[in-house]
């Protein structure tokens, strides 16, 4: 068994039951990536079971507390049936659910969709990565899916000194599906598509849009980042009377523009502009052109809180430049997915682009990640997703 012993005074977040332990926590101790490892204080009491990365700034990843805990097979299986029995239970009415949540659910790194009958897994750490085959056996036989597809092409598996991964690990056969919620209908791609597919953390969010959409009945919507166009379809579901989706992916808005034929909406109603979107926005306030709600969801700007200063300014040019674009009365849906932009440091950047662009905003409504997309009160980081819907006031 190979110890990880921590300086003096750095045991207190394990203590706390947060599952990190930073390379500059640790005084002494080492392993091969992804090996089991127990992490003790400085005077040797014990704190935590973990996976060690010797490449990562996240050394340890801890998988237990409890000294009296096995990491082997059995461990993975009850972790990972614990976390599907829990969305089980939550009763999402769709046939895309995130299964597995990292950290919140006890394995860190570790990240599971299932789309229908077919599961998409991303292992983004050492530690999932060397008991990847135990994993997907694991699941496979608690979830009765015949097929597991590997998504792990993520930035993050960079840092651990993973090469991306991408695949069939179980099964085979066509990677395109149709996603079901809230009664729609959206073609994704789980080869191809962001993510494990689809952005799932977003399904609650894109039931808010539908819903102030028929309650104040917005005729002009803009969709930026629409990706394939999710919210778009939520705005014309809604009652709008024109939506502008605006991304930069040829491939994603035909897929947009194929999903508003799914759901019998009037393709009459969209347009679709492959383009940037700092551009465009800018484009349109010199244009002059308003609308009645505007949907910011950018891509991750800041992974890590060493990137949250020049976020923020990117964050806060974009949302300037919306609230310059609404009607008085109309309604900004404005998101973050960067982990190292926190909750109310993102509420001060959307303040700051309010008081710019001299516009008095009222939050109507925070937003967050799907009930499937859990987080811990012990790691507040797992709370990545973060949304504001805000009123201009007239």
């Amino acid at each position: 068994m190979k110890i990880i012993r921590l300086k003096p005074g750095k045991e207190r977040s394990l203590q706390r039951r947060h599952p990190w332990v930073f390379d500059g926590a640790v005084a002494r101790g080492g392993g091969d990536a992804g090996e089991t490892v127990r992490v003790e204080s400085h005077e040797g009491q014990f704190l935590a079971w973990g996976a060690f990365s010797p490449n990562s700034r996240i050394r340890v990843r801890a998988w237990s507390f409890d000294e009296a805990q096995r990491i082997d097979a059995a461990f993975f299986s009850d972790t990972l049936a614990r976390a599907i029995a829990l969305r089980t239970r939550l009763g999402i009415q769709s046939n895309g659910i995130r299964l597995v949540h990292g950290e919140s659910d006890g394995l860190p790194g570790l990240i599971v969709d299932r789309y229908g009958d077919t599961l998409v897994a991303q292992f983004t750490a050492c530690g999932v990565e060397r008991w990847k085959a135990v994993i997907a056996d694991a699941l496979i036989g608690l979830t009765g899916c015949p097929r597991l597809y590997e998504r792990s092409d993520t930035s993050s598996r960079k840092l651990e000194g993973l090469p991306e991964a991408t695949g069939w690990l179980r099964g085979s056969g066509e990677t395109a599906f149709e996603l079901q919620e809230h009664g729609w209908r959206l073609g994704l791609d789980i080869a191809h598509g962001h993510k494990t597919g689809y952005y799932l953390d977003q399904r609650d969010s894109r039931l808010a849009l539908y819903e102030y959409t028929k309650r104040l009945g917005f005729a002009q919507v803009l969709n930026c980042f629409s990706y394939t166009g999710g919210f778009s379809v939520a705005a014309l579901a809604g009652g709008a009377g024109h939506v502008t989706s605006i991304d930069s992916s040829g491939p994603a808005l035909e897929q947009a523009r194929a999903n508003l034929l799914l759901n019998g909406l009037n393709p009459a109603q969209a347009s679709f502009m492959d383009a940037d979107v700092n551009t465009s926005l800018r484009q349109f306030v010199a244009e002059g052109r308003t609308f009645d709600a505007i949907v910011l969801d950018p891509p991750k700007f800041a992974p890590t809180a060493a990137h949250a200063e020049r976020a923020a300014r990117a964050y806060k040019d974009l949302n300037r430049q919306a609230f310059k674009l609404l009607t008085p009365g109309g309604v900004l849906f404005t998101f973050s997915c960067s982990g190292g932009i926190g909750v109310e440091l993102f509420h001060k950047i959307v303040a700051s682009a309010g008081l710019d662009a001299g516009v008095d905003g009222a939050i109507l409504q925070r937003l967050g990640g799907a009930c499937d997309h859990p987080m811990t009160i012990n790691f507040p980081e797992g709370e990545y997703l973060k949304g504001l819907v805000v009123m201009k006031k007239a």
